[in-house]
């Protein structure tokens, strides 16, 4: 039984995809039962053949391909659609994120005694290893969207996140959607936890973003969650709805 799924969206990362997958298979050996699905998000180097190749918990790690590049939120989503765990765990393509902080990122899920409304932990880099310019345009954003959203989130840019499968898959779905997770799961009523996480260069290749394009995206989308947030008027949240199927399917 798949207990959880490491979900991961790659463009062009051909030359990371199998550290990556190593060292995610020696992270999580003493962790329940997971699969790895690798979302190849438009490549055309051999992201996906290498990925088809290798294996993860001992099982083959699954491929999905967009024919054509769709960007990160819309990879991520299509893995969590396939993906056959209860619980998601997301890290980024390029080898920033070291593996080595999944096991505490989903240990706060799989605790039994967890807080049912419990929807998303949220890592938060620390020692960050990219550039000033990146680094700078990553705290003004970070600042500007917690002033306006105020989600309590230092850091919902970091690739490393832990959630409930079905809680995702209920939020309305856009484009850099990934960048919002915290204050989408605060909206639908499920509480959110942190989790320091470390940071390392990236491995080989390029970054497929840049700063100017992450500005141009950043404000029209801060707009349009303050708006789904001021019109969340749904009675029950989305937690207490899939806390209670949740626990009817246990009972049944």
């Amino acid at each position: 039984m798949t207990v959880f799924s490491i979900v991961i969206p790659m463009k062009n990362e051909a030359g990371n995809v199998r550290r990556l997958v190593e060292e995610i298979d020696e992270a999580c050996r003493s962790l329940p039962a997971f699969d790895l699905v690798i979302v190849d998000d438009g490549s055309d180097d051999e992201t996906g053949e290498i990925a088809r190749g290798l294996t993860a918990g001992g099982r083959p790690v699954r491929v999905l391909r967009h024919d054509e590049s769709a960007g990160q939120s819309a990879a991520v989503h299509s893995g969590v659609q396939i993906a056959e765990g209860e619980f998601i765990v997301t890290l980024d393509g390029d080898g920033q994120n070291p593996p080595s902080e999944i096991p505490k990122l989903i240990a706060p899920l799989l605790d039994p005694n967890r807080d049912s409304r419990l929807g998303l932990i949220a890592g938060q880099r620390v020692g960050r290893q990219d550039t000033w310019s990146k680094k700078y345009a990553s705290r003004f954003a970070n600042g500007l969207r917690n002033r306006v959203l105020k989600d309590g989130t230092r850091d919902t840019g970091c690739g490393l996140k832990a959630f409930r499968r079905d809680a995702f898959l209920a939020l309305p779905f856009f484009n850099h959607m990934h960048r919002y997770l915290p204050a989408l799961f605060a909206r639908d009523g499920w509480s959110v936890g942190h989790v320091d996480v470390s940071h390392r260069s990236r491995g080989e290749g390029r970054s497929n973003y840049s700063n100017l394009q992450r500005a141009l995206v950043g404000i029209p989308d801060l707009i349009a969650v303050a708006w789904l947030i001021r019109r969340r008027k749904t009675r029950n949240s989305m937690a207490d709805i899939l806390t209670t199927q949740s626990r009817e399917g246990t009972e049944t």
